[in-house]
């Protein structure tokens, strides 16, 4: 299977996301494993929140939207690793029975002086629910092998 390489990310090209509906049950398990508040667990206690319903975790959207990343194009990258999340912002919750859609854009890319034959590509994510409505927004960094130095490493 060909890669994505280095090259292939030119600013302004765009990977659609998802789309991934999220259900109350993985709401309520992501919530039981990491992060157990009360408006995350009990669909009552997310209604009396300023939430509005059972909500998911901005963790568990943050999951989701790593999901969703690996699935249009990580997964198919000659990806190696990222030096971390320049900012990641919970815009509006995730309530149960949302459907999130997006994309990822290319911000940037420029190869790494440090590291021959790696680029850095940049990228910002908007990530949506079903009505249009923008629930997470981030920006991150990606590590990816230049086409020269995958073709001699297959």
């Amino acid at each position: 299977m060909t890669k994505f390489v280095y090259e292939d990310f030119q600013p302004g090209r765009e990977f659609p996301l998802g789309p991934k509906h999220v259900t109350a049950g993985e709401i309520i398990e992501f919530a039981r494993e990491f992060d157990p508040q009360p408006m995350h667990l009990d669909e009552e206690a997310g209604r009396a929140s300023i939430l509005g319903g059972l909500a998911a975790s901005g963790w568990h959207t943050s999951a989701v939207f790593m999901r969703m990343m690996c699935d249009s194009y990580l997964l198919a990258t000659d990806a190696q690793g990222a030096p971390g999340i320049d900012f990641m912002e919970w815009k509006k919750p995730v309530l149960a029975d949302d459907t999130l859609s997006g994309r990822s854009i290319v911000v940037e890319a420029r190869p790494m002086r440090s590291r021959p034959g790696i680029g850095i590509v940049r990228f910002r994510h908007e990530v949506e629910n079903q009505r249009g409505e923008l629930v997470c927004l981030g920006e991150n960094a990606v590590m990816i092998r230049m086409r020269s130095v995958a073709e001699v490493s297959a």
